[in-house]
């Protein structure tokens, strides 16, 4: 770190459990974000204001007038863009030295599988369990930790599915592929507009503790938020000895 750095970082310096290594790991490493609308927006600026050295972007979609009551990374000069290309622009003008790809591609498992081998960890912030399972079973083919979040209406939830530990569950353990979830579209339920802020900024926070090795991550716990009483809740989450994702892939 120059000086420049040591200036910037400087109230991560003065943490304890952080200090100039772990802000040094931040430095090195890499992160992949799915989605780059209301959890994708807070999840990339923190991830780019706290230093993380390169983050990649994957979103396929364009900004839209409807988008901006809660997706912070774009404003009115973002409408009909890229997303990432937007968010790309934002994270650039707060913090120049981070490194950001932007690709304006679905999440498929080409794509899954040709990047993740060069992150430290994935950030789940897509929309549909469809993309979800795709990003689980990559994290659990590659070994990669991930960081996935959701929000509807009022409720939101958080989770760290880390398959480098053998007794951690995977996504799939708790919402099975053939289990038959609906998705449910902000389009037709609506969106609390702080709820993304919210779990996104968990979502940062749990990918920061793991990029610098610091604290007790979620794994095995989910954390579940209703926001209308502003009340956090918790379950403990177990693995599914026959989960038709992780099983195979880590012994019973």
């Amino acid at each position: 770190m120059n000086d420049a750095d040591l200036l910037r970082y400087s109230r991560h310096l003065l943490l304890d459990d952080i200090g100039i290594e772990g802000q040094q790991r931040l430095l090195d490493a890499g992160a992949l974000v799915v989605g780059a609308g209301g959890l994708g927006s807070p999840v990339a600026l923190y991830l780019a204001s706290a230093g993380v050295g390169r983050i990649t972007l994957v979103d396929h979609d364009t900004v839209s007038l409807t988008n901006l009551q809660r997706q912070i990374a774009h404003d009115m000069g973002s409408l009909d863009r890229l997303k990432v290309e937007s968010a790309a622009a934002r994270m650039a003008a707060l913090n120049p030295a981070v490194q950001v790809r932007p690709l304006a591609r679905r999440a498929d498992a080409a794509l899954l599988d040709a990047e993740l081998p060069r992150v430290d960890v994935v950030i789940d912030c897509s929309d549909n369990f469809a993309t979800r399972h795709l990003v689980n079973a990559a994290c659990v083919r590659h070994a990669r930790p991930l960081v996935s979040g959701a929000a509807i209406g009022f409720d939101g939830q958080v989770s760290v599915y880390d398959s480098r530990s053998p007794e951690h569950p995977c996504y799939a353990c708790l919402f099975p592929p053939e289990s038959g979830f609906e998705d449910a579209a902000c389009a037709t339920m609506g969106v609390f507009a702080p709820l993304v802020g919210i779990v996104g900024s968990v979502q940062a926070a749990e990918a920061l503790k793991l990029l610098a090795g610091i604290g007790e991550p979620l794994a095995g716990r989910l954390l579940m938020l209703d926001g209308r009483r502003m009340q956090w809740s918790e379950i403990a989450l177990r693995r599914d000895p026959d989960c038709a994702v992780c099983a195979g892939r880590r012994g019973r």
